[in-house]
C-alpha cells in the first residue's frame, strides 16, 4: 500500500488538511496516520486531487487522435499525464467515414490495451465522435464534404467504443438517432448546430445530456432567440463543456457559467495536434496555422483550434471565476466523469474509486500523476 502525507486533499465538498490518503490500485482510506509498512509519499504541503478527465481532446504534441495508430495513442496517453489527465476521450473530427472507422478501431485497441498492467499513462475511456452528424451551417473547422445525415446503423458496430457523440438536434433524423444512441448507452452531445431553443429542448427530451464547446459553433444567445445555448443553460439534465483558454470564451463569462450550470459544467481542452508545440507557424491539416501565447489561428487571425491543456484550464477558470479551487477541480474531474457515466470509478478520491491521483502545487503546476495507483509522471 502507498500513502500520501502532508497534502491538502481536495474532496467534492472541500479541502481536508492533516490527513493521509491511502491507496493501492484503488483508494483505500483517508486516515489520520500512515499504515504500518506503507510506502510514504510526501506531498510537501501541495494539493492532492483526483485525476483530471478530458472528454474533448483531438490531439497535442504533434499527434492527432483522428489519425492515430494504437502506438501513437499510447504515446499520447504517456504525454498527457504531465497535465494531470488520468482519463480522456480521444476525439475524432468530421472525416470521411472510412477514416473514422479506422480511428474507432485504433481507439478500441487502446481501450483494451490500457486495461493491462503494462500500460503507462492515462486511460482511454472511449471515443468522443464530434460528428459527422452535424449542421453544415455551423460546421466551424469541420470539413463539410464529410457531413452525413444521422444514421444509427453506422454507429451500431462501434457502440462499445463511442462513449460520447456530437449531433446537431435539428437536422433530419436527429431525434430518432438520439433516442437510439441513448438506448445503446452512448451519451449524446448537441453541437455544431443552428438549433432554436425549441429544437434544442426536443433533443434534450429525446435523451441528449451534453453540450459541445458551449457558445462555439452554435447559434448565438439572443434575448428573443436563445437558441441551443438558452435551452441547455436552463436545463439541469445537460452538462455544458467550456474551453477555458480565455480565447474561445471570454473569462468574464466564467463566473456566470459557474453560477448557471454549477454541478453541470465540464472543463475541456478541445486541443488540436499543435497543443504543446513551440510558438511558430505550422503547415498541418491542409493549411497554415500560427501558434502563439493566445492560441492557434490562421495567418488572417481566425481561431483555428485550442492549444489548451487541462491543468491550464483549471488554473484559468480558478483565476477568472474567483471560486474555490476544489470546486473548479470538480469541473475537471467529477463532473466530466458524471457526464460520461464513469463516476462509479473515476472523478473523486473517495474510497473504492480508482487511485487516479494528482499532486499539484499552489499555482496548480503538476508535480506528480498516479494512474490506478502507479506513478505515471513525476516532475524532475
Amino acid at each position: 500500500m502507498k500513502c500520501i502525507v502532508n497534502g491538502r486533499i481536495l474532496m467534492p465538498d472541500g479541502i481536508i488538511d492533516r490527513r493521509v490518503l491511502c491507496f493501492d490500485e484503488r483508494i483505500v482510506d483517508i486516515a489520520t496516520e500512515p499504515p504500518l509498512g506503507a510506502q510514504v509519499i510526501d506531498a510537501r504541503g501541495n494539493y492532492v486531487l483526483p485525476g483530471l478527465i478530458d472528454v474533448h481532446c483531438h490531439g497535442f504534441n504533434g499527434w492527432d487522435a483522428s489519425h492515430a495508430s494504437l502506438e501513437e495513442i499510447r504515446k499520447m496517453c504517456a504525454w498527457n499525464v504531465q497535465s494531470g489527465v488520468t482519463g480522456w476521450l480521444p476525439t475524432t473530427a468530421t472525416l470521411e467515414w472510412g477514416a473514422l472507422t479506422r480511428s474507432f478501431h485504433a481507439i478500441r485497441q487502446a481501450m483494451r490495451a490500457c486495461a493491462k498492467a503494462d500500460w503507462a499513462g492515462s486511460q482511454v475511456l472511449g471515443c468522443h465522435a464530434e460528428g459527422p452528424f452535424i449542421n453544415e451551417k455551423r460546421r466551424g473547422a469541420m470539413l463539410g464534404q464529410y457531413i452525413l445525415k444521422p444514421d444509427i446503423d453506422r454507429i451500431r458496430p462501434w457502440a462499445d467504443v463511442i462513449r460520447l457523440i456530437t449531433v446537431a438536434p435539428e437536422v433530419e433524423g436527429a431525434i430518432a438517432f438520439i433516442r437510439a444512441a441513448r438506448r445503446m448507452g452512448i451519451v449524446v452531445s448537441m453541437g455544431h448546430s443552428d438549433a432554436t431553443a425549441e429544437q434544442g429542448l426536443a433533443g434534450i427530451d429525446a435523451g441528449a445530456t451534453h453540450l459541445t464547446h458551449t457558445f462555439n459553433a452554435m447559434r448565438d444567445l439572443n434575448h428573443r432567440d436563445p437558441g441551443l445555448i438558452g435551452a441547455a443553460m436552463n436545463d439541469d439534465r445537460v452538462y455544458c463543456e467550456l474551453i477555458a483558454d480565455t480565447v474561445h470564451v471570454s473569462p468574464l463569462l466564467f463566473p456566470v457559467m459557474a453560477r448557471l450550470k454549477s454541478h453541470h459544467l465540464v472543463l475541456v481542452t478541445d486541443s488540436i495536434q499543435l497543443a504543446g508545440l513551440p510558438e511558430g507557424a505550422y503547415d498541418v491539416m491542409g493549411g497554415r496555422y500560427v501558434v502563439d501565447a493566445n492560441g492557434c489561428r490562421t495567418p488572417e487571425g481566425t481561431i483555428a483550434g485550442s492549444v489548451l491543456t487541462m491543468d491550464r484550464a483549471v488554473r484559468n477558470f480558478a483565476r477568472y471565476s474567483g471560486i474555490p479551487l476544489w470546486r473548479v477541480v470538480n469541473m475537471a474531474s467529477l463532473y466530466p466523469a458524471r457526464s460520461i457515466r464513469v463516476d462509479d470509478r473515476k472523478g473523486t478520491l473517495q474510497r473504492g474509486k480508482d487511485a487516479d491521483i494528482v499532486i499539484a502545487d499552489r499555482d496548480f503546476n503538476i508535480r506528480a500523476t498516479y494512474v490506478r495507483g502507479e506513478c505515471a509522471y513525476k516532475k524532475k
